[in-house]
């Protein structure tokens, strides 16, 4: 299994950090499981293969193209740093 942990600043709460732990089995795209934390709290949830499919057709972009961009957003850390944002509600 692979794992990746980031430290994130949403733009919803700038001055908070975040740590975001993603995890997989082959390819981000057969699913994933992410732990979210403040350093005190943890979120935890999994992604299934059939939601990033449906994901990536409610947004109309080829399944392919939309793995790439969570990769991007979710596991590539420092080289994709300023070029996406995180909301946490």
């Amino acid at each position: 299994m692979e794992k990746t942990l980031n430290r994130i600043h949403p733009v919803s709460d700038p001055e908070a950090t975040y740590f975001l732990q993603v995890s997989w089995e082959k390819d981000l795209g057969t699913g994933f499981g992410i732990i979210l934390s403040d350093g005190q709290c943890a979120w935890t949830g999994t992604v299934s293969e059939a939601e990033i499919s449906r994901e990536a057709a409610d947004m109309e972009m080829k399944r392919e193209k939309y793995v790439e961009e969570l990769k991007k957003a979710l596991i590539a850390g420092e080289e994709s740093a300023g070029k996406y944002n995180f909301v946490i509600s």
